[in-house]
């Protein structure tokens, strides 16, 4: 069968996304779970053992003199919101694909506190983040939802639920009241923790908290019973106000208890202890006096029980280390010998001789001395259990992870045995698919991989997700590893059949390699190799800082070599080099004509170096890798990021700090100019007119926001959330983007008109060029302008003059895609995602819509790179095989580091940082690969209609 290579790369990454999709399955496994199922009715509890700044003035009062105990508690990573309500609610450590889950959070079906308080009869009323309703479906009685992700929100989605606050709260008839207030964290993802909105926002805050716990006072003068009042949060807010990794801001939350059952002597200064979050499920358990959820890890927080007399002390504290050891006794196989199961055997038998004591009524210093051992015996065995099941957080998916990573594995393999076939200029490769899959060792690899997968799924114990997919598309995939493994096979049979052919050329000189050629390969490989470190990981920003800047100081060399040393001489040895490849493989000159030997009778085109030597233009091209060298050293200024630099100050955080609005409004306005004039030179009249109205409205919307200012706008000035400024935008990235689809689609109608399709590519760039604009905040949009810059001088002054064949310039257009996804202040740390550009324009929370807009957020410049490559190999040819083999290079340069990181997290499941920095890592690498095929899909497609009019 045969494929473009354009083509085949994008069947290649589509089925290697599979393969990738497989191993995240497998990757991001269950959490530790107990083996009891969740009973309908209140179990019954285990016997008791026999003879064996001060925004917020009101609260700040609480917690320094009140009936109150304040915590720190610890969030683990993901700090997202859903991942974090379950910890609270069932005590667990969610597992980090809920990352992913917190898009569309399903039922929780895990034992948890909300499930046990209906059990047992009790009424709960909930208001705010509906987050909350999905988990925990029909569970409330009463229950007023706010969308969580329209993060452009903080007044409305908070004062939905304050407008229930007077009528609930002169009512009787409930036992349970949670409200959930997101206005905050909203905040914090729309300017930051240092807006001036915290301060306003805190103060309301605390007025409710005094509100609610007036009420709550009042209401135990009637009844004589104390009750409970919980403030805390489901996770912090880093230094940009994003939150979903590992840093201390974003993992440390308040959390503070009050009640007046606390006892609370004067001058008692406490400061606040560091806890777990997980340790909520049990405490509000045992106040409520409910079983402490299964599958939790947490401890009772003692402090709370502290008053109680010493055998509820005792009770209390024996129903904990209980359920924990019981929790270890079903996840861990030599649970006899762990620390904190010994612990807990001995405070057990201490217990029970200390009730027999007890109901003797022996009150002497004996039995206070033993109470207190039998106290820390306990406590101890908490800490230690605690921290066992914690770091015994899941059981990989080991299955699944082999069978996505043999996917991944032989994608690669097909790769890599056709790339000497592209280099060489094969416009189309001879896949070898129809007959393997023909053959008898297809079936047998057939026979055999489905014995494996009936063997492994009849005697795993643990859940596998390939074994609980139906039998039809487990079997797809064993064709799909049996279908890869036979083309691989009988590709690897053609190539010893065809290096018979290749000994013919022993005799014809080897080629040298530039310093250009040698810093891409070198380059990519070692990028690749540094992924197996974690400080690499967290500040991989600077691998490709590093690799940019090399490449400007080798384009440098080559420009000044070309110049004064061999003139010309460059490009005629690389058409020797492709033409010998192409002899040697018995092809035709025609079938080998790339972009290194441009057209003669087009405009700009084929001029030779020494032409221009001397010129205005000389000059330029010698210039222009300095000026590269210059834009990209101001932009890292822009934005500290990673985890070692994030926190030191940066141009961005003093554009954005409410002093300097003027100054930022006036570097916005500047960053769009200078986008506008230089797009519009490619576009239509028509596209020229929208893109500078398109452009006005960007900042007419931040204006509306109130991030940036008209000089005729005051200050103080009402601010919106920019909906209709924002649509208005929308109406003509639409529009662009739909003129140069037409274009191109003339072009395949009309065979000659090759200037029609080129504007018509320019135009679709142009149109992302605005939806970027318009979704990048605005201190970032100084990112953008300087990426339009930079594609300008590369093309204009390198790329034409050098003569770059399209592997080189495909690589270099994935260089600097990647450096400026880092650039915008992106890294491999979730917590800086901008989910707010998910929701410009939109007034409800639509996930498709969101999605893709936060996606296209996030990989702006890795997209308009691709974007711009697609445009100038077509503009530069009139031919498809530079096309398709950018396609291929691109695919291959995407599909190794994702290949090479898979085995490398694999290898390293269990090292200290696996969560923090590996984990978010491989999601980032998971989602890029996904965009890589989407693009590739693109350049086929783009291909496809120059060989439709050829």
């Amino acid at each position: 069968m045969r494929l473009g290579s354009g083509a085949f790369a994008a069947c290649c990454v589509a089925i290697e996304v599979v393969g990738v999709a497989i191993f995240i399955r497998g990757f991001f496994p269950a959490p530790v779970r107990s083996s009891a199922r969740p009973e309908h009715g209140v179990e019954t509890p285990a016997p008791e053992p026999v003879a064996g700044v001060k925004y917020m003035p009101y609260t700040t009062y609480l917690v320094e003199k009140g009936a109150s105990h304040s915590f720190v508690a610890e969030a683990k990573p993901p700090t997202v919101t859903m991942p974090r309500i379950k910890a609270l609610m069932t005590g667990s450590i969610p597992g980090f694909v809920d990352v992913i889950r917190n898009l569309n959070s399903p039922v929780l079906l895990e034992d948890n506190v909300i499930r046990q308080a209906k059990a047992a009869g009790k009424r709960m009323i909930f208001y705010g983040d509906e987050t909350w309703l999905k988990l925990f479906p029909k569970h409330f009685v009463e229950y007023d939802g706010t969308t969580s992700f329209f993060v452009s929100d903080y007044i409305e989605v908070d004062n939905n639920v304050t407008r229930h606050l007077d009528k609930v709260l002169k009512r009787g008839d409930w036992d349970v009241l949670i409200l959930h207030y997101l206005g905050l964290d909203h905040i914090g993802h729309i300017s930051g923790p240092n807006s001036p909105l915290i301060g306003h926002k805190l103060s309301e805050m605390d007025s409710i908290l005094m509100k609610i716990h007036t009420s709550l006072l009042s209401k135990e003068r009637e009844t004589l019973l104390p009750s409970l009042l919980v403030l805390c949060g489901d996770h912090g807010m880093s230094e940009t106000g994003s939150h979903g990794a590992s840093s201390t801001e974003e993992v440390s939350t308040p959390l503070i208890l009050i009640s007046s059952a606390f006892e609370r002597k004067p001058g008692d200064i406490r400061h606040p202890k560091h806890v777990q979050q997980t340790d909520l499920a049990a405490t509000l358990a045992i106040g409520l006096g409910l079983p402490i959820p299964k599958d939790s890890v947490g401890s009772l927080l003692f402090p709370v029980i502290e008053g109680k007399p010493m055998r509820e002390q005792l009770r209390f504290l024996h129903l904990n280390t209980l359920q924990l050891s019981k929790l270890l006794q079903e996840n861990v196989p030599s649970y006899e010998k762990d620390p904190g199961f010994e612990q807990f055997k001995m405070a057990e038998r201490l217990h029970g001789n200390w009730v027999k004591l007890h109901l003797e009524e022996n009150h002497s210093d004996v039995l206070l001395g033993l109470g207190t051992k039998v106290l820390r015996q306990y406590l101890g065995a908490l800490k230690t259990l605690s921290l066992s099941l914690s770091t015994q957080v899941a059981h990989y998916d080991i299955y699944s992870m082999a069978v996505g990573t043999v996917v991944v594995l032989e994608v690669l393999t097909l790769f890599l045995l056709s790339t000497p076939h592209v280099l060489c200029r094969k416009d189309e490769l001879d896949v070898p698919l129809l007959s393997p899959v023909s053959s008898l060792l297809f079936y047998l690899l057939f026979l055999v991989l489905s014995a494996i997968h009936v063997l492994v799924c009849t005697s795993s114990e643990s859940s596998c997700y390939l074994c609980s997919l139906p039998w039809l598309a487990a079997g797809g995939v064993m064709v799909l590893v049996a279908a890869l493994l036979c083309a691989i096979l009988s590709a690897l049979i053609r190539m010893v059949v065809d290096g018979t052919l290749l000994k013919k050329s022993a005799s014809h000189p080897s080629s040298g390699w530039s310093e250009v050629d040698l810093l891409l390969l070198l380059g990519t490989v070692g990028h690749v190799l540094s992924l197996g470190a974690s400080s690499f990981v967290e500040e991989e920003h600077q691998t490709w800082y590093f690799l940019v800047n090399t490449l400007c100081l080798a384009l440098s060399q080559e420009t000044c070599r070309s110049y004064f040393l061999r003139d010309d001489c460059e490009p005629q040895h690389r058409f020797h080099v492709e033409q010998e490849c192409v002899d040697i493989l018995a092809y035709t000159r025609k079938d080998s004509t790339s972009y290194s030997t441009p057209e003669p009778d087009r405009k700009g085109k084929g001029v030779s170096l020494s032409e221009t030597k001397g010129s205005s233009k000389w000059w330029a091209v010698l210039a222009s890798p300095w000026l590269v060298l210059i834009c990209c050293r101001l932009l890292r200024s822009l934005n500290q990021t990673g985890v070692q630099g994030a926190h030191r100050p940066d141009f961005s955080h003093w554009l954005t700090s409410s002093d300097h609005k003027a100054q930022l409004s006036g570097l916005a306005a500047l960053s769009l100019v200078v986008i506008f004039m230089l797009v519009q030179k490619g576009c239509s009249l028509v596209s020229k007119a929208a893109l500078a109205l398109g452009l006005l409205g960007v900042f007419c919307y931040r204006a509306a926001t109130g991030i940036v200012l008209f000089p005729w706008q005051p200050d103080n000035k009402s601010i919106s959330k920019g909906i209709i400024e924002a649509r208005f935008v929308y109406v003509f990235v639409l529009g662009i983007l739909f003129t140069g689809t037409k274009g191109l689609l003339k072009a395949q109608v009309i065979a000659t008109d090759f200037k029609t399709r080129t504007i018509g590519l320019w135009e679709i760039h142009s149109g992302l060029v605005l939806l970027a604009a318009l979704l990048l905040r605005p201190h970032n949009l100084p990112v953008l302008a300087f990426s339009l810059l930079i594609q300008t001088i590369m093309t204009e002054f390198i790329w034409k003059h050098l003569r770059h064949d399209a592997a080189k310039i495909t690589v270099m257009h994935y260089w600097f895609g990647q450096a400026f996804f880092y650039f915008q202040g992106n890294s491999n740390n979730i917590a800086t995602i901008d989910i707010s550009a998910g929701f410009v324009g939109l007034d409800t929370y639509m996930e498709i819509p969101a999605t893709f807009l936060t996606v296209f957020g996030t990989y702006v410049g890795p997209v308009l790179w691709a974007s711009h490559l697609v445009h100038f190999l077509s503009s530069e040819t009139n031919n498809g095989s530079a096309l398709s083999r950018a396609c291929f290079c691109y695919a291959l340069i995407g599909s190794v580091p994702v290949a090479a990181y898979i085995i490398l997290v694999t290898s390293l499941r269990y090292h200290l940082f696996i969560w923090s920095v590996f984990s978010p890592k491989l999601l980032y690498e998971g989602m890029h690969l996904l965009i890589t095929a989407a693009l590739c899909a693109v350049f086929t497609a783009t291909n496809q209609t120059r060989h439709t009019r050829a």
